[in-house]
């Protein structure tokens, strides 16, 4: 069956899905919002189906807009990657890396990563889907997202995990803070200080409600975030300690932050690399992937 449109339709129809303005999009591949327009339409017309909803201030993919954005997305994904394995230059390469992360690993491990890797590749944007491991496992599942940073724990069948490191809890706290030159502390004696604790959404507040069953806080939190970035501004600010995974303190010597180990017992979590099951990643993805491996391997 032939088709009338061919790779700039598609390149115009991603930018659209993912500024979700005429404007915006139009200036991130260089069109004018009409030029932008047209193409959106010889696209329609060629597949017979509308793909957006139109208001004057928000655009929406219709369901049908939704399958295909999905099938195209996996597409172009598969003509970049081929396109680049045929031109290995790397200051040449180009494209976008969408990367879906835990807000634990984007704090302070990803920019160090992002910063190496695009030393090397200049012209290729990352954009990062910083949230709830429910919701970058969602992004990954729904090809939203190149792949993903999380921690183990229920994924779906189309989901494979591969594992990098055993991260361990740490409290965090000011390097002024009376705790800051201690080897370790028990989680009792960490209930009995002004703590700070993440609510039931988060992923890290489940497994350690889970891994401390058994141990009874000796007051209630002082308060309580949604996110770990969060809490460590919190910390920052001298409203108490905070139990936080090792990987989002920073890796260098903080002028505020230090942290100090946690046993009894001592709380593990494994993160890992998520990845759709069957796709077929683009160059420049892989060599992203292959960066973060050698930073945690390194770490």
């Amino acid at each position: 069956m032939p088709v009338n449109f061919d790779l700039n339709d598609l390149y115009a129809f991603r930018a659209l899905v993912e500024y979700g303005n005429f404007r915006v999009a139009a200036e991130s591949i260089c069109l004018s919002p009409s030029a932008l327009s047209r193409r959106i339409e010889k696209l329609e017309a060629a597949l017979g189906a509308k793909l957006f909803d139109r208001t004057t201030r928000h655009v929406a993919l219709t369901l049908y807009g939704q399958n295909f954005a999905e099938r195209s997305a996996q597409l172009l994904d598969n003509v970049e990657s081929m396109l680049a394995d045929i031109d290995k230059v790397s200051e040449e390469r180009t494209g976008l890396i969408t990367v879906a992360t835990v807000p634990s690993a984007a704090y302070y491990f990803m920019p160090d990563v992002i910063r190496r890797f695009q030393s090397r590749y200049p012209r290729v944007r990352i954009k990062l889907i910083d949230s709830s491991a429910g919701n970058v496992i969602d992004a990954v599942a729904r090809s939203q997202a190149d792949f993903g940073i999380c921690f183990a724990g229920s994924l779906p069948s189309e989901i494979e995990f591969f594992p990098l490191v055993e991260d361990r809890y740490v409290a965090a706290c000011r390097r002024d803070h009376p705790l800051a030159k201690k080897t370790h502390l028990t989680w009792q004696a960490f209930y009995q200080q002004d703590y700070i604790i993440l609510d039931k959404t988060s992923g890290n507040r489940n497994l350690l409600d889970r891994m401390l069953g058994d141990i009874v806080p000796a007051r209630p939190s002082v308060c309580e975030t949604r996110h770990v970035t969060t809490m460590l501004g919190m910390v920052e600010a001298g409203i108490g300690i905070a139990a936080v995974p090792a990987m989002s303190m920073p890796t260098s010597e903080h002028s505020l932050l230090t942290s100090v180990p946690l046993v009894a017992p001592e709380v593990k979590r494994t993160v890992g690399l998520i990845r759709r099951r069957g796709r077929i990643q683009s160059y420049i993805a892989a060599e992203l992937e292959k960066h973060i491996t050698e930073q945690y391997r390194g770490t």
